[in-house]
């Protein structure tokens, strides 16, 4: 620990190193103490470290001051951007063991991994039907409790997913995004060109 501390402060002016000690070392202890000085105003949420705090401060204030240079999308935290940013260099540094399928987030590889262990820890308190994916079980639950959350900004018609709002949505602007490789057709949705697709294939 002391020769962390050293090395750090080192990168700072000689008049300012023995705050900077001060201050790594009162951090330090803080952790091993568990305690946890910085307290969120808003909802009471300790933390140990100063830094951890500002950060949570934006789940509050929604501030997003990290933007990407490329499409424009915002971000909380650097370290999002950071990531985000993989997505335009196409870098994909999660890699399947079983498979070698590549992911650009750890998570969408943590999800792909269950289809390989077969993996259902999300479980329907209700009926009991598990699902691999936190997403997946929502939707699910919607079954039960009959809700529909996303409207249709022309009609108003609800729906419980909103895949099935964006393909209804499909109806009033007459979108056609779904092409056929072969013949050049277009088809509002993607089952449509599926079957279309078998004509020529016959």
């Amino acid at each position: 620990m002391e020769e962390t501390i050293s090395k750090h402060s080192l990168a700072h002016p000689k008049e300012k190193r023995v705050d900077c000690e001060m201050r790594e070392m009162n951090c330090h202890l803080c952790i091993n103490a568990k305690e946890k000085p910085h307290v969120c105003e808003v909802c009471g949420k300790a933390f140990a470290q100063r830094s951890n705090m500002v950060r949570h401060l934006r789940t509050h204030t929604k501030e997003k001051s990290y933007i990407c240079e490329v499409c424009g999308k915002a971000f909380a935290e650097r370290g999002n951007l950071t990531v985000h940013l993989g997505i335009h260099r196409n870098e994909k540094p999660y890699v399947c063991e079983v498979c070698c399928k590549a992911f650009t987030h750890i998570c969408n590889l943590k999800t792909h991994l269950r289809t390989h262990t077969k993996e259902t820890p999300y479980v329907c308190e209700v009926c009991g039907i598990a699902f691999s994916e936190r997403g997946s079980l929502a939707k699910h639950l919607r079954t039960h409790t009959n809700e529909k959350p996303y409207f249709c900004e022309v009609c108003g018609k609800a729906f419980s997913e909103r895949g099935n709002m964006v393909r209804h949505l499909r109806t009033h602007t007459k979108e056609k995004p779904f092409s056929c490789d072969v013949c050049g057709k277009v088809f509002a949705q993607i089952c449509h060109l599926k079957r279309h697709f078998r004509t020529h294939t016959k």
